[in-house]
């Protein structure tokens, strides 16, 4: 088998059978297996995807285990030489998909992950016009990315206890140590069909504040130099305090509060998964090209 779809899903079936539908043109392949984690979804999903589609794999948790232990059973799981991670609610735009990554790991033996081109709104996008290359880059979005299974085989799996947010990063840093590159194709679209505007407006959005300043946090004690980690979390507490909670924000600074707790309560696992950069990949790491975590067509107001 040479490539693998992954998906983990929790109550979104109407999502998922946008997602399905884009992709019946894979399913239909020899070459292509398909594995959907039913994250303990009490909306019908198995049984949908039981009846509908009884060639894809099925994982089916009796009680939510969270996405980050759902990517790591399905990682687990596959036979796939090449393994695409794509959300519930994500879909492919470009054409050409599969061959474009299987060019790229062919051209870059180090390429251990391929990022996508990620398109953020509930809308596609009026155009996909682009000027954007092939580039190494720092990380990776998980709604949309391809792994090198090879790779995934040589570092430890995803930290389960990050819940959520970081998660990506963990694995980057991970990469990077065992001088896997992570490279940035531009020629697969992912359309993630989502409303970024309005999860600061939803009532888990002191959660995902909690959840994405702790995950910051606790990749400086697992990767960063020892000297860089007191003013980096410093600095980021200060850039919270003075954007958010000197402005009147009582919901960041609960989630704040709790964010440090979390630390806290994590330090003896951050001080045994460390796995430290020395100055000198400090400095390499640095000078990569940041993530692309969002894209948006040329010539277009979308």
């Amino acid at each position: 088998m040479i490539f693998s779809i992954l998906i983990t899903t929790y109550n979104r079936l109407n999502e998922l059978k946008i997602t399905l539908q884009s992709l019946e043109d894979f399913y239909i392949r020899n070459d292509v297996e398909f594995i959907i984690c039913v994250d303990g979804s009490t909306d019908g999903t198995y049984t949908f995807l039981k009846e509908n589609y009884p060639k894809i794999k099925l994982i089916n948790h009796s009680k939510s285990k969270g996405l980050i232990a759902s990517r790591n059973e399905l990682l687990s799981l596959t036979k796939a030489k090449y393994a695409i991670s794509l959300d519930d609610d994500a879909n492919f735009l470009s054409d050409n998909v599969l061959e474009s990554i299987e060019a790229l790991f062919e051209k870059h033996p180090k390429c251990g992950l391929q990022a996508f081109s990620i398109y953020w709104d509930l809308e596609k996008p009026k155009n996909t016009l682009k000027h954007e290359k092939v580039e190494r880059v720092k990380g990776f979005v998980g709604c949309g990315h391809v792994w090198n299974m090879e790779a995934w085989n040589s570092i430890p799996n995803y930290s389960v206890w990050f819940v959520f947010y970081g998660e990506e990063d963990f694995a980057a840093f991970q990469l990077f140590k065992k001088d896997w590159h992570i490279y940035y194709n531009p020629q697969v679209l992912v359309h993630h069909r989502v409303n970024i505007k309005q999860r600061s407006t939803q009532n888990d959005y002191a959660t995902r504040l909690r959840r994405s300043l702790r995950s910051g946090w606790y990749l400086y004690f697992l990767f960063y130099p020892v000297k860089l980690i007191p003013r980096r979390v410093l600095y980021t507490l200060w850039i919270q305090l003075k954007t958010r909670v000197f402005k009147g924000n009582l919901k960041a600074a609960l989630a704040i509060i709790k964010a440090i707790f979390d630390v806290l309560l994590n330090i003896h696992k951050l001080i045994k998964n460390s796995n430290r950069l020395s100055s000198k990949e400090f400095q390499e790491f640095s000078k990569l090209p940041s993530t692309k975590i969002y894209w948006k067509p040329n010539n277009s107001n979308s």
